[in-house]
């Protein structure tokens, strides 16, 4: 859909940008070397909620079958592949935080730990009440008081009656918020989307083969595949096609790590999956 966007954008404008793009080289800062190495995010999510816009740098099919014609080690001389992770590095840190701050909403909110505590401590406190009052009566029993021990009898019932309400709040309070309270509502741990665990199969389906999750799927797969040794170093001085200062820099990787991108996180590079307020990995 982006290259068919960008060739009818091409037929308006006269194709003036196909001939600009045919006067670049591959070093060209105004080229996307995302592009060239492999598919440039902006590509990825068109037409969808976290659509990027069209890419601020020139995708010429002309320099990306050029480049890809090159032998792997005058590849390597260029060093796009170290802008390519930290492009890829940079939305997936984006998509990390919006999980992060999904599962933060479907967590308690500061009252409702208050409310529940209180809860908690008020069930105690009558549980305790019962006990005592029921040995109090057996005792009472025991010593022939009997009226005694029918008033006794009267306040444990009572608190009895209490602790029920207590504990029917408690359960009510537990059903509307929470997790509970979103409709058993989990964050996707691949795009960060809401899906609820009431979902049928073809709802299911729909979202683990939809446009976005698709793509932040490929996104996770192909940074994955990058070498290790490539992860946490800098870009290799001397390489060509510098002057880009937003593709320099060291690669931090996924959470902002130095030592190993593939660590900040975990790899979320499978077909999908959930997450609760337990693990961070698939499944339900």
């Amino acid at each position: 859909m982006a290259a068919e966007q960008r060739k009818l954008l091409e037929q308006l404008m006269g194709g003036g940008i196909s001939s600009r793009s045919a006067q670049l080289s591959l070093t060209d800062p105004k080229v996307c070397r995302s592009y060239l190495v492999g598919t440039c995010p902006h590509d990825l999510f068109t037409n969808t909620k976290q659509d990027l816009g069209p890419c601020s740098r020139v995708h010429s099919e002309a320099l990306k079958a050029e480049y890809e014609a090159l032998p792997e080690q005058e590849k390597k001389k260029f060093g796009f592949d170290y802008d390519y992770m930290r492009d890829l590095q940079k939305y997936i840190d984006e998509c990390n935080r919006r999980i992060d701050a999904a599962q933060r909403r479907l967590e308690k909110t500061p009252d409702e730990i208050r409310q529940t505590n209180v809860l908690l401590k008020a069930i105690s406190d009558l549980g305790t009440t019962i006990a005592t009052g029921l040995l109090e009566v057996e005792i009472l029993g025991e010593l022939g008081e009997v009226g005694r021990a029918y008033d006794e009898l009267f306040r444990v019932r009572q608190a009895q009656a209490a602790k029920q309400e207590k504990e029917r709040e408690l359960k009510a309070l537990s059903d509307t918020s929470g997790p509970s309270g979103h409709q058993k509502l989990q964050v996707c741990d691949v795009c960060g989307a809401y899906l609820s665990r009431l979902d049928n199969d073809r709802r299911l389906a729909d979202h683990f083969f939809g446009k976005m999750h698709l793509g932040y799927a490929q996104m996770r797969k192909t940074y994955d595949a990058f070498p290790k040794e490539m992860r946490g170093r800098q870009r290799p001085m001397g390489m060509g096609g510098g002057g880009d200062d937003d593709m320099g820099g060291v690669p931090t990787g996924p959470g902002g790590r130095h030592d190993d991108w593939g660590r900040g996180r975990g790899p979320r590079s499978g077909g999908g999956g959930y997450r609760g307020r337990g693990p961070r990995r698939g499944g339900w």
